[in-house]
């Protein structure tokens, strides 16, 4: 989930026309050595904490089914969780790097969550809503001067973002699904040395219709069809003779 969530902001930075400008994006974090490594402006998004939001957590699992809708598998329900991540930018001058700056945080704040057109993976297939924030509150994480502190290097500006992302659960498979009616074999138990019954058997069927004994016709509701049953003495029904 973490690598498709790096995708899917890769891309939504993308459309503002970085590449187009030889600006790279990339996700090293922001130290001296990504300063003496890089060639051009630079846009590092630098993920430092990840924390479970609990209040979120489910119990159950979810059915997946086919293009045909015949249930496939069952998935323990996602938990979700937030990635911290530190975006700074990188260039020459200062007035660039500001200028920069600006231009990402107009894009990830233009959104409140990633856009399905971004989304990849096991995103995509949960279809669930991936929110963006620009952090605004404590929530437990490392704060932004601590990270810098860790980094080693000298505070710059930067956007201190928050993704809150679904992890998918476990994926149990099921077997095809059953066809056959329930096949019945009888045999006299009472009598010793009886042989036991052998043969097909015979076969339930729960849709009426051909093999049905006696013509007998459940409908397209099978034994699960309401069925007429003969009043007691003195009864009557609802809105008829007695």
């Amino acid at each position: 989930m973490i690598h498709e969530v790096d995708e899917a902001l890769r891309l939504l930075l993308a459309e503002i026309g970085l590449p187009e400008r030889g600006v790279e994006v990339v996700f090293d974090a922001p130290t001296r050595d990504l300063a003496a490594r890089r060639t051009a402006p630079t846009v590092s998004v630098f993920l430092y904490g990840i924390r479970e939001e609990r209040g979120r957590r489910q119990s159950g699992t979810l059915a997946e089914h086919d293009a045909d809708g015949v249930v496939v598998g069952h998935r323990a329900a996602p938990r979700w969780f937030e990635l911290a991540y530190l975006v700074t930018v990188w260039t020459n001058r200062p007035q660039d790097e500001h200028r920069l700056l600006a231009e990402v945080l107009q894009c990830l704040t233009a959104v409140d969550a990633l856009p399905a057109r971004v989304l990849t993976g096991t995103l995509a297939e949960l279809g669930l809503t991936v929110g963006l924030d620009i952090a605004g509150r404590e929530t437990g994480l490392p704060s932004v001067s601590d990270v810098w502190s860790s980094l080693g290097g000298e505070l710059r500006p930067s956007i201190d973002l928050r993704v809150l992302a679904p992890l998918p659960g476990a994926r149990t498979p099921v077997g095809p699904p059953v066809t056959d009616g329930l096949v019945v074999r009888v045999e006299d138990t009472t009598r010793q040395g009886t042989a036991p019954a052998d043969g097909p058997g015979r076969r339930l069927r729960y849709q009426g219709g051909e093999g049905c004994e006696d013509g007998e016709d459940f409908g397209p509701d099978g034994f699960a069809a309401p069925r007429q049953r003969p009043l007691p003495p003195g009864r009557r029904q609802r809105g008829g003779a007695r």
